[in-house]
Formats: C-alpha cells, structure tokens, sequence
C-alpha cells in the first residue's frame, strides 16, 4: 500500500464525526469532468485532491467539517487519505447512508479521466481493506446504491459490482519453475550516475540500473517516458528530488541524489531490490 497521510498533504487532524463502525465501504468517483494530466503526474493528482478538500471546506450548503470522503485513490496507485479511519463520511447522500458505510473515492469523472487504471483499482482496494481492518463490515457498494446518482460512474461501479476484485496487474505473479527474480539495483553505482549527468544525448549508459530506477519514476508521474533512457541525469535527478520530497523529506534529504530508505520504498512499490 502506498499511503499519503494527512500530515503529508499538510492537514491537520479531521474535525469529523468519529465512527467506530460501518457495514462496508461505498465508492465513489468525481462525476465532473477530470484531466488526463492525471495519468502522466502525480503531483496533479494531489493538487486535485486538495481542490477538493478546498471546494468541501467553502461549501456552506452543507457544511461540510472536512473532505466529506474517507480516502481517495489516484492513478498512480496511492491511497489518499481524507477523513481517515473510523470517522463517518460526509459524502453518500445523508445521514442514515453517512452512517452505514464509509467512503473512497476514485479520481475519475465523467468525462476526461474516465477509466480507472488497474493501478487505481488496486488502491481502492487497498483502502477497503483497510478500513475492513478498522471497523468496516463487509459491504462493497457503489454510491448509487440507495441514493439517486450515477456515481461512481459505469466502469467504477462495474466493478464494485463484481466484488471490487485486486486486478491480477497488481498482484506478484511467479514465473513458471519455480518465481520470477525482480532486478537488483545496486545503491552505489546508482549514486555514482547520479553525480555524473552525461555531456550529451546518445552517450555511453552509465549504469544499467538506472533505467530500472527511471521506469519506475515514470510510474510515479514524475519522469516523462522519454527520457527512461538509463543516463540518471538532470532530469532524472530533478524527478528522484520530487520523489524525496513526496515521501517527506526536505532540504539536503531532496537533492534528487537516492538514498537507500527512499530507494528501498520506490523498489518495493514497483518490483525492484536495492543492495548497498
């Protein structure tokens, strides 16, 4: 699981309603139009769920404490954390459905972003098993289910109604005869093509761990594909900076040089190891 607190994003604690338990867990999606831009940025994806957050603070018809959902998932496959655990959302219609179920929220709309990646589905996911961990029964329901709306859209609700099932994409498949060996990257000779950005395109690749390295900020949304090209320079080390700084850290700990405790966090995310 790939979780940004609250603290991360820069909120203080929820002032909502603490509920120890629910049914389940509805999902929900954005129902207006969501950009695209998601797909290919993370830090997009954080800047719309703080929109939301913002546009549910400002709402004075219904008073809304904090963010009405109890997480949110992006298409990079974090879980977003809104309300948090075990308190009552402020997003399934009223009061009675407030209380019967927690919500998450898929950032998908109605058009734009529609489809939500595998990557997100397994966050969704993620967060229902969570909250099934901390006083959630056992329902899986789309918003519409006891309350007039489309939400959470066609495809999202497609799949609620199938169980909400973790997509095989996201799930560690091993190789036949025996499991499938993830790549090494091996922190010394990474660092060492980090302080060195090769004089022009085209030139020798420095390590070949850094393209493994690259693919995965790529994933993050925070390296254009174009430029997984196994040279970890300038850009590269300007998107690892952005990276650092996601997972919290600031000044010296964000020059975009990797670190084993980050490198270690991004490897187990997307399928890599990390040797000293």
């Amino acid at each position: 699981m790939k979780l940004v607190t609250r603290s991360q994003l820069g909120w203080p604690a929820s002032a909502a309603p603490s509920q120890s338990s629910t049914k389940g867990v509805k999902v929900h999606y954005e129902g207006t139009a969501v950009s695209t831009k998601l797909l290919t940025d993370h830090d997009a994806c954080l800047d719309e769920w703080k929109n939301i957050r913002r546009s549910h603070l400002a709402n004075t018809a219904e008073n809304y404490s904090d963010v009405a959902y109890n997480y949110a998932a992006c298409p990079h496959g974090y879980l977003l954390e809104g309300r948090g655990l075990r308190k009552r959302t402020g997003a399934n219609g009223n009061q009675a459905l407030n209380q019967a179920h927690y919500a998450i929220l898929g950032l998908v709309g109605s058009s734009g972003l529609t489809e939500p990646p595998d990557a997100m589905l397994s966050a969704i996911r993620d967060g229902i098993d969570l909250m099934r961990k901390n006083g959630a029964g056992p329902e899986i329901k789309g918003h519409r289910d006891g309350y007039a709306t489309a939400c959470p859209g066609g495809p999202l609700y497609a799949w609620v109604q199938k169980g909400a099932p973790r997509p095989e994409s996201s799930e560690e498949k091993p190789a036949a005869g025996g499991g499938q060996a993830k790549p090494v990257v091996d922190l010394s000779k990474l660092v060492a093509a980090a302080r060195t950005d090769p004089p022009k395109k085209g030139t020798p690749v420095s390590y070949t761990g850094a393209k493994t390295v690259e693919k995965a900020l790529v994933a993050e949304g925070l390296l254009a594909k174009g430029l997984a090209d196994g040279h970890f320079g300038s850009a590269t080390v300007a998107a690892y900076a952005k990276l650092q700084r996601r997972y919290g850290y600031t000044g010296r700990d964000a020059d975009g040089i990797p670190g084993k405790t980050t490198l270690t966090r991004l490897g187990k995310a997307h399928g890599f190891t990390v040797k000293d």
